[in-house]
């Protein structure tokens, strides 16, 4: 589907809020509500989790507190079908799920979807991820 190339369509920035504030978060900047899941790893070990699910125009804080990584991974589908996905592999299932590691999903008896990454650089505290429609010259 068209809408798979929606990865392409996302827009990261630095969140600019209060520096108080150090979370990583996600604004649906669709017309349609989002399921969102995310992908980490502490450096030794990968963890899963979903699923937020956020209205049209809302945002959402999916990890409280400074960031400990560089990178994160996203996984998104909307109600009508469109999805955000990219080829970072990770464990998830069809309901709320927190899920350790990344290999082996299906024998685990888990699903298996792929996020997109976001580099939120070396010396970021906090990050939002604008999830949005993608462009006419972005679907093509």
């Amino acid at each position: 589907m068209l809408r798979s190339l929606v990865a392409i369509g996302l827009w990261c920035c630095v969140c600019v809020a209060s520096p108080a504030r150090a979370d990583f978060r996600l604004c649906n900047n669709t017309g349609n509500r989002v399921s969102v899941a995310i992908a980490y790893t502490d450096g030794r070990n990968w963890l899963s989790e979903g699923w937020w699910n956020l209205r049209s125009s809302a945002c959402e804080v999916l990890l409280r507190g400074p960031l400990a990584a560089r990178y994160y991974y996203v996984y998104a589908m909307d109600e009508r079908g469109g999805e955000w996905k990219g080829k970072a592999f990770m464990c998830t299932r069809d309901r709320e799920f927190r899920i350790d590691g990344r290999e082996d999903c299906f024998a685990r008896g888990f699903d298996r979807s792929g996020f997109f990454e976001i580099d939120t650089g070396q010396d970021a505290k906090n990050w939002t991820v604008q999830l949005a429609e993608p462009t006419a010259s972005q679907a093509q």
